[in-house]
């Protein structure tokens, strides 16, 4: 007698708000599955009647996620295939999931993406802003306090960043942000995206929080995609007199960007910053 195979978990990304972004493969393994795991049953069941899926579905959310999972794996062990879905998007991108998977990963059984709307993704590829390198921080913590020490370890981040946003917070976090980061820090504030009041507005933090705090009606789920820090070009101004003299005499012995290193191991400042300024001031 062989023993039963196990069967696989699929994680199926659903819309974020148009429900033609579905894929083919998506609605295939939905039907074809065992059982489907939701992070709310009654929006997946609209989701299931408007393409006609029969799939039985369970419920599997940040309050059951524990207990839940353990029953999914006993499934998977006994040959079922089960698929995860959230209410909208990729699942475990601020969703539950993560303990489901971690557990099915454990146990050595496989995991499948099937791929498709993600909404952090999409507000980044409308933003105009640098795509290159970008980190996702989810949702902010609810309380002022906490918000701003977390946006203060961002502050000098230079990587894209990427928040989620509920329209109860919107305008507190804009200003937390305004506050925290430059003002002037170029940002776009996507809304419904893929819906049918999908708006995208562009401007500095104060421009986005103004607009936000204006009583403009501001309604529905939120991406808010903020540009990295970027270092100030450098200048005679910002450069104490002792850290330029330091610079003027290594430039004359030592390359660039060694003078550049040592100057800026003994000061505040930052050796691209130096760098910079060696080649414009001193053009060695």
């Amino acid at each position: 007698m062989t023993a039963t195979e196990p069967g696989k978990l699929f994680i199926v990304s659903t819309p974020i708000g148009n429900l033609d972004d579905i894929t083919p493969r998506a609605l295939n393994t939905l039907k074809s599955v065992d059982l489907v795991a939701a992070e709310d049953t009654r929006h997946t069941s609209k989701l299931f009647h408007h393409f006609g899926i029969q799939t039985p579905i369970i419920s599997l959310h940040e309050h059951n996620e524990g207990e839940r999972s353990h029953k999914i794996v006993e499934r998977l062990e006994t040959g079922q295939q089960v698929a995860l879905v959230s209410d909208a998007g990729t699942p475990l991108v601020s969703d539950p999931g993560y303990f489901l998977v971690s557990s099915v990963a454990k146990k050595g059984i496989e995991i499948v993406p099937v791929v498709g709307a993600c909404a952090l993704i999409a507000a980044l590829s409308v933003s105009g802003l640098s795509t290159d390198r970008f980190t996702f921080e989810g949702f902010l913590p609810a309380k002022t306090s906490q918000r701003k020490k977390k946006l203060d370890l961002l502050a000098k981040e230079t990587r894209t960043l990427i928040f989620y946003e509920s329209k109860h917070r919107l305008s507190d976090c804009l200003s937390d942000m305004s506050e925290v980061f430059d003002s002037e820090r170029l940002a776009v504030l996507c809304r419904e995206l893929t819906k049918a009041y999908e708006t995208v507005y562009r401007g500095t933090l104060k421009n986005l929080w103004q607009l936000s705090a204006e009583g403009s009606g501001l309604k529905g789920e939120f991406v808010i995609v903020v540009q990295g820090f970027v270092e100030p070009e450098p200048s005679e101004n910002t450069i104490d007199d002792e850290a330029l003299q330091w610079l003027s005499c290594l430039v004359k012995e030592l390359p660039v960007k060694k003078a550049a290193s040592i100057v800026a191991s003994r000061t505040i400042y930052s050796k691209n910053q130096l760098y910079k300024l060696a080649l414009e001031r001193f053009n060695p």
